[in-house]
Order: structure tokens, then sequence, then C-alpha cells
């Protein structure tokens, strides 16, 4: 059985990474990654999600069609997650609903540290419309643009770090989320720096939707 992460951004380096992670997090299960060339090169607030949503239902029906056991959007927005859920036959999960279920799954308050502010209503809108806002702390923005992910990752990198130690230290939380698919590979350093768990989006929805 075949599960595909489709990256609805047009940023194949992404897509890469998201992979790699997927395939560390569950290496028992046989991962794709597919990159969704017609959508924005980044996901930045809601301009950018609604020009992402037809050029990914088109890799979600194409994936679905070839017979995918799954189907995970590698956004933490979770870009057109309902539609993609309406359209497949297939199990579909999006990388931030499959975080902020695990750590409600297990029973802890937990803050979002994500890339701009432009994010944040959304990130909170998805997380108390999925009704888990009690578990909710803050969403916060570390101000990092998401292409800088890739383009100037020591700074990026440290911006979070930061973003996240000040979460940790201020929210009254028992986990740091991590708001972002780009994020993924800080995953271990921040673990090893913070005194709080850390929740990758990636790593979590290969493991659920391998569980589906």
């Amino acid at each position: 059985m075949t599960y595909v992460f489709i990256n609805p951004n047009s940023t194949a380096a992404m897509t890469d990474q998201v992979l790699a992670m997927a395939r560390a997090a569950q290496p028992g299960a046989l991962f794709e990654g597919w990159t969704s060339t017609l959508g924005p090169a980044a996901i930045q607030g809601p301009e950018d999600g609604a020009a992402a949503v037809p050029p990914l239902l088109d890799l979600v029906a194409k994936a679905d069609r070839a017979g995918a056991a799954g189907v995970a959007i590698a956004c933490f927005d979770d870009t057109g997650l309902d539609e993609a859920r309406r359209l497949a036959r297939c199990p579909v999960i999006g990388i931030g609903q499959a975080a902020y279920h695990i750590a409600a799954l297990r029973g802890w308050r937990f803050s979002v540290v994500t890339t701009l502010s432009v994010s944040v209503p959304i990130i909170e809108a998805n997380i108390h419309g999925s009704g888990l806002g009690g578990h909710l702390g803050r969403v916060r923005a570390s101000e990092v643009p998401v292409l800088d992910l890739e383009h100037d990752p020591d700074a990026a990198f440290a911006r979070i770090a930061d973003e996240a130690a000040r979460a940790a230290a201020e929210d009254g939380i028992d986990a740091v989320v991590l708001g972002c698919a780009g994020m993924a590979r800080l995953t271990g350093h921040l673990r090893a720096s913070l005194p709080v768990p850390v929740i990758d989006g990636v790593e979590s929805a290969a493991r659920l939707i391998a569980a589906l």
C-alpha cells in the first residue's frame, strides 16, 4: 500500500524534506511525495491557499485513481482538506490536523509556532473547528517567510527556535507544535533543546495515515 504526501506548493525541495521525514517516522510504510507544480511557491495566507486548491485537488484525484491507501496534505494550514476529503475515496488528512490531534490524544496543552502572522487566524480556526480549542495555548508567528526555510535556513531556524523557547517558557503548555512542513528538519534540534515535547506535523501524519 502506498501513501502519498502531496505538497500543495511548487517548491520541490520541501517535498523532498517531507518525504524524508515521513519515511523516517514510519519505516515500514511505503510513501511517495508529490509536488503541486501549478501551486504557489509558498502558501502564506488565504490568497495563496485559495490558489493552491485547484491543482491540489487534481493531484488528490490522481492519487485516488491510482489506488493510494491514503493521502496527506503537506501544508500546516490543511489547505483544501475538506474539499479533498469529499473528492477521494481513500483517507485524506492534513499535517496540521495530525499534529494537533496527536497532542490532544496525549492530553497535552500545546502552542503552535508557525511562519507568518497571516497564517495565525487560519490555524486558530482549524484547531477550534476541530473541537480542540481547549488544548490550545497560543498560535505564535516566528515571522519567518516560508521560503526562508530553504534560502536562509540558519537564520530562519534560529528565529523559530527562539519563538519555540518563548512558547515553552510563557504559554503554560505541555508541548510545542511546529506549524509548517518546512520546519520538519528542525524537530530533532528542538527536541534536544526544549523542556517540553515537540510535535511535527509530517511525522504525525505519517504515523496516523498508516493506521487508518
